[in-house]
């Protein structure tokens, strides 16, 4: 990419400066105090060389000192990154005077640290993987109406609607909108199979589709669209701009927004109505503590209380507990 290729740093040793054109910045040291920030964004486009972006890209975050994941394909870029406000502001604006970038929609969250252990960009077939093979497409090409925050409020109130959790079943246990559809599959590639064996739950409804910040809408609205329903909306941006919207302040959604990052999970309903619906896999009381089975191989993440854990161990369930502490002992006999 020429907006990347085109950088010079130099270094100033002792001002500790380094430029690229149109940007100056300083190279923080951990050791300086500095309010962070979350960056969670999409962008659906057409990428000639996914690896060169890659790379450039892979500099551009380590200059700035950003962690997260990120994804990219010849479709577009999927990511989430943290980082000091100044260099998310400044990794905001490299990407803005991009053309191919240009008008990312941007979901910014103020936390006090990075909330990610380290930078991870791969390049990936889809940026979010339906896994549709030759029927596979571009939302550029075919995707559904958005609605903003406050027109989705009002769709979810009519009557013949459906609203469709477009997210893995780990994430809505933990938080989804009130009366919505929750597709028991452990990952989104399983979403068309579940809809063409569900097919007589969606026909002749308006299908209202929501995930976590918009991207995996965008196509899966499309491959609603491909499948034959003709009514189909998508939430503009996601749980995490409803809740963050100043008129609709989260309302209708109950729980938090799984996350995939060090916080795991964060609120999304402001009003009175909040409230709280997942359990403790143990005890049944209401939790939002996720933590991973005990035992390596399942690492499931599961709902788990404190004192629950303490009790009875990290597991998902009986046969877990039985063969990790199996092995253990067989270890420990060697």
């Amino acid at each position: 990419m020429d907006w990347l290729n085109l950088w010079f740093f130099l270094e100033e040793k002792d001002k500790g400066l380094r430029w690229i054109p149109e940007l100056i910045f300083v190279i923080m040291d951990g050791s300086m105090s500095s309010p962070y920030e979350v960056l969670l964004f999409y962008k659906y486009a057409w990428l000639d060389d996914p690896d060169r972006f890659a790379a450039d890209h892979r500099l551009l975050c380590q200059r700035l000192g950003l962690r997260g994941r990120i994804v990219i394909a010849a479709e577009g870029l999927n990511g989430t990154v943290s980082g000091t406000r100044e260099n998310c502001g400044r990794y905001r604006e490299a990407l803005d005077k991009n053309p191919i970038m240009a008008g990312i929609a941007w979901k910014i969250a103020s936390e006090e640290g990075h909330v990610f252990p380290k930078l991870s960009i791969k390049v990936r077939n889809e940026v979010v993987s339906l896994q549709l093979g030759e029927k596979n497409f571009n939302p550029i090409d075919l995707t559904a109406p958005h609605l903003n925050p406050s027109e989705w409020r009002e769709a979810m109130k009519e009557k013949n609607v459906v609203l469709l959790d477009a997210r893995n079943d780990y994430e809505w246990e933990i938080g989804r909108f009130e009366g919505a559809i929750l597709p028991n599959v452990p990952s989104f590639k399983d979403l068309p199979k579940w809809i063409r064996d569900h097919r007589s739950e969606l026909e002749g409804k308006k299908i209202l589709t929501y995930c976590t910040g918009g991207i995996r809408c965008e196509k899966f609205s499309g491959f609603l669209l491909n499948e034959g329903f003709d009514t189909v909306f998508q939430l503009d941006g996601g749980i995490v701009t409803y809740g963050k919207d100043e008129d609709v302040q989260g309302e209708g959604y109950e729980g938090e927004c799984y996350v995939f990052d060090e916080r795991l999970s964060i609120p999304v309903n402001q009003t009175d109505g909040a409230s709280v619906v997942s359990k403790c896999r143990s005890c049944g009381i209401p939790n939002i503590r996720y933590r991973n089975c005990a035992w390596m191989p399942c690492n499931a993440q599961i709902l788990l209380c404190e004192e629950c854990e303490e009790k009875k161990g990290r597991y998902c369930d009986c046969r877990c507990k039985e063969i990790d502490l199996i092995s253990r002992s067989a270890v420990i006999g060697i």
